[in-house]
């Protein structure tokens, strides 16, 4: 395994994702507008004097004050239990829960709302999946096949049930960009192959994946295609139809809403099939000490009493996302990532990691005679928030040949400003530490 593969030459920009055309036209996205949604910024640059240049939004995104207001303004005025009551507050609860479990219908392109269900996150969604769905149906021999691109919530899961039936994880290669080797990864599918688990875009390079084109290579093969969605929900159109895909996860958190919530969506006719993961609450039919039925999808998989105001703040976070044009949007997101690159490839001694053709969100990169953890205190002490690490993908980090990488990950809030002052610090960086 030779070091540096799938790191681009300095001044090598990934080319830009085709944006789609308007259905009508509208103003062009302005990020300075969309960043005063965000109060986190004006107060922080209140209390400090300076701007917060905020280029983490990859681990969680910032809120809006429309999320905010969605959170507080359902436990100040409408907070009750749901499913229980009769009363006016219960309804009203009911009201706001199940109201966002169709506005993520409408997100995802799901045909039926009762194919979406609420979970704590990306990695509860995948555990559910691995626990309810694919371990019934392991047996000794078979494959769940990964790529090697993927976030630890997208492998060990699957690492576990596959140890508990005598079955193994296999991760498809990736090429000197970045990109999945669809040949190669064609070639790994066999009849023994249950599950195709595949992140929708990388959380490290940006590397957006042909999902549905590993879903059809999938289904031909008999297996079943979970996509985590967690990088992609925030900067991608989406539609599971046109994926292709069987199970589609998201995170709140990282989509401008609350921590703590987040989405599985599947086929109906899998969900129904899965048996709970949990018990408790909510999730029955009948219980006596005889035994317990359980309730149809998606209560099936929601014991207990649910994150009721978390899953009012993700439907404001999409109605936000859904009040900017999406290809004005993706324009902006397009450009400041294009900038950002060619800034960064002028920095001494700044080595962009991957360089594939289409990527969204985040740019890691290597600092020479610099270790990333340094280079993020440093531009920490300038206020400008970047992550370090191995980003909770360390398979991908042995596979490009470097223990870490520093990631600036962009939001719909960042401009080219923060770009500019990003290469700026970590040209100070360099010389500091050179």
């Amino acid at each position: 395994m030779s070091p540096g593969i799938g790191v681009a030459e300095r001044g090598q920009a990934a080319a830009a994702r085709p944006a789609a055309a308007p259905a009508r036209a509208m103003p062009a996205f302005d990020p300075e507008e969309a960043r005063a949604d965000f109060p986190i910024f004006a107060r922080h640059e209140a209390e400090t004097g300076r701007p917060l240049i905020y280029l983490d939004s990859a681990s969680s995104a910032q809120k809006p004050q429309a999320v905010i207001d969605a959170v507080a303004g359902l436990y100040a005025g409408g907070y009750a239990n749901i499913h229980r009551g009769l009363y006016e507050l219960a309804a009203r609860a009911d009201a706001a829960f199940e109201g966002a479990r169709e506005t993520v219908r409408r997100f995802l392109g799901a045909p039926r709302q009762d194919e979406v269900v609420f979970t704590r996150g990306t990695t509860d969604a995948i555990n559910l999946v691995a626990r309810s769905h694919l371990r019934p149906l392991l047996s000794a021999g078979d494959e769940v096949v990964v790529t090697e691109l993927e976030h630890h919530s997208n492998i060990v899961p699957w690492q576990i049930v596959c140890e508990e039936a005598g079955a193994r994880v296999r991760a498809a290669p990736i090429d000197g960009r970045g990109e999945v080797d669809l040949d190669a990864f064609a070639g790994m599918l066999g009849e023994r192959t249950r599950m195709v688990a595949v992140a929708h875009v990388s959380n490290v390079l940006g590397t957006v994946v042909p999902v549905a084109a590993i879903a059809r290579l999938a289904h031909e093969r008999g297996a079943a295609v979970l996509v985590d969605g967690a990088q992609a929900a925030p900067h991608l159109p989406l539609d599971v139809g046109a994926l292709g895909c069987d199970f589609y996860c998201f995170s709140s958190h990282k989509l401008y809403g609350p921590t703590g919530i987040g989405v599985l969506w599947g086929r109906h006719e899998l969900l129904a099939a899965m048996p709970p993961a949990q018990g408790g609450g909510d999730m029955i039919r009948r219980v006596s000490f005889a035994g317990t039925t359980f309730a149809d999808p998606p209560a099936r998989f929601e014991a207990g009493t649910p994150h009721i105001a978390g899953a009012a703040g993700l439907a404001a976070a999409i109605d936000y996302l859904g009040s900017h044009d999406p290809a004005a949007r993706a324009a902006h997101e397009e450009d400041l990532l294009a900038h950002a690159l060619e800034r960064l490839s002028e920095v001494p001694g700044l080595t962009v990691v991957g360089a594939p053709r289409e990527r969204v969100g985040a740019i890691s990169f290597t600092l020479e005679g610099v270790h990333p953890h340094d280079v993020a205190q440093s531009l920490a002490a300038e206020g400008i928030a970047v992550r370090a690490g191995h980003h909770c993908a360390q398979p991908l980090m042995e596979r490009l040949g470097v223990p870490a990488t520093t990631r600036a990950s962009f939001g719909l809030y960042n401009t080219r400003a923060d770009a500019d002052a990003l290469a700026a610090a970590l040209g100070r960086v360099r010389a500091l530490f050179g």
